[in-house]
């Protein structure tokens, strides 16, 4: 329950990366002991920066931040665990949070495994984690030092439906402050008190009272108050214009008239609002499918056997399923049960008991993005997968998914995650695959697109097999066969 001592407080921050990309200017706002608060903001806007300012690693350009105590500690619970520190164990990985490793750094890793429902071998290496499981030990991670302030960004991305339960029972009894950055509606709506809103135009942070769903309409019916009072403001501009036109040409005193009247009508044109203009929906599109121009069984994935893990141990389960073109398949599962790790090993070929089709093209979004070389640019990681290179149809796919000529000459390791994901989305399409694989393929993307990427997949007429733990997402996709893996 937040109380009325101000925690966290920014006073007329101003902050830009270079003068072309201002991100902040004089913003202003406040945070209670206790608040539960949504970091709200369109692309670009600086909701990381904001999280960076918080943590320390970047200073502002002018302005003061306060924190409440001055030692106050911040936690941050990432989007995922870097690449470097993947072959760390659970233990060695934890550790690196204290200046010197306590006596008792065991329990207080199994006291916070225990507050996010995660239960490993702490010798064991991050990398052997399923992603659902990594999203737990991103959020116990940034427990571990008991801190005052919780940053969360995208924290329900890999969980599954008991995870964000238990994670929302957790942030609602939580006594300490938490900011979250999430495209998860529902799961903001359960917990939060306040949003904080970035605006990308005016570079302000406005500031909000009340739960998500709340917010969201007072926010809509202020730009549907703008957008009136911004119209009327145009009609008036016209009449005097129009108006000051008919009186020049009179001449003699109506001139002086007619002056004053364009002044008016300019002073008018300057206190309209800028209305605030939300961010870009991906244009709808299409994942073009293979032609199979080549003597083709049809069968284009035979699936004989799955691998599971049950009780901490491998198990082979029988069963009997060909995707042909047109089949859509979901994998379903509990966390750690080895959905991610089968998709993997089916791409890869190593999958016992599976045979893709002889020549088919896989096109398979990993919830990892690990099949972007995050050194090359992203302009370079969409030419490589054209069969037949096109300038023309290289960029004006890419500008669909909002990924403009910047972007693509941006390095991988350079995009937002978000950016990653539309990235791995263009590479489909230019890759016409004969089968889609796709893993958690609406994490980090944003709520506006989901509809569009939903309506795209309902429509590929080649064969799918997903893994999603987005229930309305999936629902809005033709599943013609489930495989439940609990169920096996």
């Amino acid at each position: 329950m937040a109380n009325d001592t101000v925690v966290l407080r920014f006073n007329e921050v101003t902050f830009e990366y270079g003068e072309s990309k201002p991100i902040m200017d004089e913003a202003s706002f406040s945070v209670r002991n206790g608040s539960k608060i949504a970091l709200m903001g369109q692309n670009g806007a600086g909701k990381s920066t904001l999280f960076n300012m918080i943590l320390g690693l970047i200073k502002p350009k002018s302005g003061t931040i306060f924190m409440t105590p001055k030692d106050a500690k911040v936690g941050h619970a990432r989007q995922v665990i870097a690449p470097a520190d993947m072959d760390k164990t659970v233990r060695e990985w934890f550790g690196e949070t204290f200046d010197e490793i306590p006596f008792n750094i065991d329990k207080k890793i199994a006291d916070v495994l225990d507050a996010v429902n995660l239960t490993t071998d702490i010798g064991k290496k991050l990398k052997a984690h399923s992603g659902g499981q990594q999203a737990r030990l991103l959020l116990a991670y940034s427990l571990i030092q008991d801190p005052d302030i919780l940053l969360l960004d995208e924290p329900t991305n890999n969980l599954d439906q008991a995870g964000i339960d238990h994670l929302t029972g957790f942030l609602m009894c939580y006594e300490k402050t938490v900011i979250v950055i999430s495209h998860d509606a529902e799961f903001l709506n359960a917990f939060t008190d306040g949003v904080l809103y970035l605006d990308v135009h005016t570079k302000k942070i406005e500031q909000y009272v009340g739960n998500y769903f709340n917010v969201v309409e007072e926010i809509a019916k202020r730009i549907e108050r703008e957008n009136m009072a911004n119209a009327r403001a145009e009609a008036e501009i016209k009449k005097k214009m129009a108006q000051a036109e008919v009186f020049a040409h009179k001449g003699g005193k109506l001139r002086s008239v007619a002056k004053k009247m364009r002044e008016h009508a300019a002073d008018m044109e300057e206190s309209m609002v800028e209305v605030r203009q939300e961010d870009k929906t991906i244009r709808d599109f299409n994942i073009p499918v293979q032609e199979f121009d080549f003597e083709f069984s049809g069968k284009i994935l035979d699936i004989n056997e799955v691998g599971i893990i049950k009780d901490g141990e491998p198990v082979a389960k029988k069963l009997s399923l060909v995707l042909r073109k047109g089949t859509h398949v979901l994998v379903a599962g509990p966390n750690g049960i080895g959905k991610s790790t089968l998709l993997r090993r089916i791409v890869a070929g190593t999958a016992p008991g599976v045979a893709i089709g002889d020549k088919v093209r896989v096109g398979y979004y990993s919830q990892d993005f690990s099949t972007l070389d995050h050194d090359k640019k992203a302009y370079d990681c969409l030419r490589e997968v054209m069969e037949i290179f096109d300038e023309q149809k290289l960029r004006s796919t890419a500008a669909g998914f909002l990924l403009d000529g910047k972007a693509l000459g941006n390095t991988v390791s350079g995009l937002s995650e978000g950016q990653k994901g539309l990235l791995v989305f263009t590479r489909l399409v230019l890759q016409r695959p004969g089968l889609l694989i796709l893993d958690e393929p609406t994490n980090h993307i944003n709520f506006r697109h989901l509809p569009v990427i939903a309506k795209a997949l309902n429509e590929y007429a080649g064969a799918l097999l997903m893994v999603s733990h987005i229930p309305d997402f999936v629902s809005q996709i033709r599943i013609d066969t489930t495989i439940d893996l609990s169920k096996l």
